[in-house]
């Protein structure tokens, strides 16, 4: 419908320059469910085409001007009504004036900075996007494009395995090892567990990869925990001197790239959680925290060799503590 003599509406679209040719990426919305995006990485040119298209030809469509914008922003849903933007660009495509036909108009963001990944979580949401938008006196028409940005890292091949005994007095005593403290996010973790001391009858033990999500600031901070993956390590009763494999692959689980204090506004870390059950169904645990990054495409090996690789790699000796404090499997010997 036409409102005040102010035109008929119209449709915008934004088309990328390189939407054949370009990677799409799947990423989690909000509601839970996974759509794809164009995918891209940190210094990439974003440039295209944003298209407008008269609904009625023969109106004419008055704008006090048009333009584009690349954003990244932050959105915790606690605070929904601020937006704490980190990348903001602008780009005029047209001053003011009036639309008689369809027209489209290029616009190009050079070697654009993209600090963070996407992310979206159980509190905050990481987001990039182009806005088109065309300035109208009563209402704007505003169009949105979502990309995914991931951040690629370069860890060295030979990171510190994690080692450590733990325990509680006189009734458990075991020692853990890792292979390394960074994984990629399609690397898989090897190491093996120790039973020095086993006086308590343990019926069940797993390891759990738990995601941390921290939001906020001061007295305003939210802890997230959310189990990823639960693997089974041993089902029955362990003997002194047992030693138990691990071998936990990661490429089928969703995971992202650790990050630290996010723009000063969230952070997302990775523990691996070390569970016995007794048989009385008390819980003893060890929780351990790792560095997940992501790896870029350059080279690509069979899960299978990265694991035999891993195996040659991870030959250590197992080395004696002393458990000091009961409770709560406590350290004895630490590591990293």
């Amino acid at each position: 419908m036409s409102f005040f003599g102010f035109g008929q509406s119209v449709e915008v679209e934004i088309l990328l320059n390189d939407a054949e040719s370009r990677k799409r990426a799947e990423h989690k919305t909000e509601d839970g469910k996974k759509e794809k995006y164009f995918l891209f990485y940190d210094g990439e040119t974003v440039s295209g085409k944003v298209s407008l298209s008269l609904k009625n030809p023969n109106k004419r469509l008055e704008h006090q001007g048009i333009k584009i914008e690349f954003i990244g922003q932050i959105e915790l849903y606690y605070d929904r009504g601020n937006h704490h933007e980190f990348v903001s660009l602008v780009k005029d495509l047209a001053r003011p004036g009036e639309i008689t036909q369809s027209q489209a108009f290029d616009f190009e963001f050079t070697h654009v900075e993209k600090p963070y990944e996407s992310y979206t979580g159980q509190n905050v949401k990481l987001r990039y996007f182009l806005r088109a938008t065309i300035s109208r006196r009563l209402n704007d028409v505003v169009k949105e494009m979502d990309i995914v940005v991931h951040t690629l890292s370069t860890y060295p091949e030979l990171n510190s395995s994690i080692k450590m005994e733990v325990g509680i007095e006189d009734c458990l005593h075991i020692e853990f090892e890792y292979n390394k403290s960074k994984y990629h996010l399609k690397d898989v973790i090897v190491g093996k567990i120790y039973f020095l001391l086993v006086r308590i009858k343990i019926k069940h033990m797993e390891i759990d990869i738990i995601k941390r999500e921290t939001t906020g600031t001061g007295p305003n901070v939210y802890h997230e925990n959310d189990t990823i993956a639960k693997y089974e390590i041993m089902d029955g009763a362990p003997v002194r001197g047992e030693s138990i494999p691990i071998r936990l692959f990661l490429a089928g689980y969703e995971l992202t790239p650790t990050m630290r204090d996010i723009n000063k506004k969230f952070s997302v870390r990775y523990y691996l959680n070390l569970v016995l059950i007794d048989e009385e169904e008390r819980r003893y645990f060890k929780q351990q925290e790792v560095v997940l990054w992501r790896k870029g495409d350059i080279v690509r090996k069979s899960m299978s060799h990265q694991a035999a690789i891993a195996s040659q790699r991870f030959e250590g000796t197992t080395s004696l503590g002393e458990v000091r404090t009961p409770g709560q499997l406590s350290d004895t010997n630490s590591r990293q």
